[in-house]
Order: structure tokens, then C-alpha cells, then sequence
């Protein structure tokens, strides 16, 4: 691997090793992601999640909570990323019958140098995983869906969007 491309890949030096970034010279900016996925289902598991009838509780608000959890341990989760002091972490839940199954999104933020994408990620994936966990006696046929990066903004490339 050539200098130039090892510049371009951020986690990998000039001999192709993995390596965490050296984020000490950055200045810290407002850093925001919005990350989305979903879980679909059969729309009885989804009647029962609304109306709280599943036998371990209030999925929804376990799930909100497994997520915030998530994003808080992100660099203990993924390898390379750095422990990141969060300002706030927003995790909202979308019922949606045509799916049938559930939106989730996930806002972080953080005034610090490097970006919040993987902890607003981890924490839409782990909510939904969370979900999975608490319906699957239910309907173990649930499946994740669309799980991606929205928006960012922050930081020396500046905002980007799916759009």
C-alpha cells in the first residue's frame, strides 16, 4: 500500500496494519450524526409491541435504553473508535404498519475531535437488536433493515448527507 492511499483509509498506516487515528492536534467542533434502520415483522408483533402486551415490558422503552447504553460503550464495541464524551444521544421509535414493523433513529452529539457516526449507529443497531430480543418468542422472523448513516455534521469535512 502506497503512502497516498494509506492517507486516504485513516485506520490503516503506510504497511497496511490497522491502526486507532491520532486525533491529539484536532480542535473540537459541534459534532452531530443521525443514523436509521428498522426491523420488520408480522403485524401482530407489532400490534402487541404498541400496546404493551409482551410478557418482558415495555419493548420500546428497553430498547430506548439498551440503545442510549450502546452509544455511551461504542469504543468498547468497535475496536478502532475513540471513547467519545456524548452530549446527548436521542433514540426515537416510528411504528409503521406498511412495513409492517418499526423506524428507528438515533441522534448524537458531542463538542469533541472526532465525529459521533459510529455511536449514532451502534445505538440504532443496538435498539433494534433489543426489539428482535424481546419479541422473538413471538415472532423470530423479525428482520433488520436499512441501517445507515443519515447525516453528519462537524469536524474538518464539514456536513454531509444521503440526501
Amino acid at each position: 500500500m502506497t503512502e497516498a492511499e494509506s492517507e486516504k483509509l485513516t485506520h490503516v498506516d503506510a504497511a497496511g496494519q490497522a491502526r486507532m487515528v491520532d486525533v491529539g492536534g484536532k480542535i473540537e467542533t459541534e459534532r452531530v450524526a443521525r443514523a436509521r434502520g428498522s426491523i420488520r415483522m408480522r403485524p401482530e408483533t407489532l400490534m402487541a409491541i404498541r400496546a404493551n402486551q409482551l410478557e418482558k415490558g415495555d419493548v420500546l422503552a428497553v430498547a430506548r435504553v439498551a440503545g442510549i447504553l450502546a452509544a455511551k460503550r461504542t469504543a468498547e464495541l468497535i475496536p478502532l473508535c475513540h471513547p467519545i464524551p456524548l452530549t446527548d444521544i436521542r433514540i426515537d421509535f416510528h411504528p409503521d404498519e406498511s412495513l409492517p414493523g418499526i423506524l428507528s433513529e438515533a441522534i448524537a452529539r458531542a463538542t469533541w475531535r472526532t465525529g459521533v457516526e459510529m455511536e449514532a449507529l451502534t445505538a440504532v443497531s443496538v435498539a433494534l437488536l433489543t426489539i428482535y430480543d424481546m419479541a422473538k418468542a413471538i415472532d423470530p422472523g423479525m428482520e433488520l433493515a436499512d441501517i445507515s448513516l443519515v447525516e453528519k455534521s462537524g469536524g474538518k469535512l464539514g456536513n454531509w448527507s444521503r440526501g
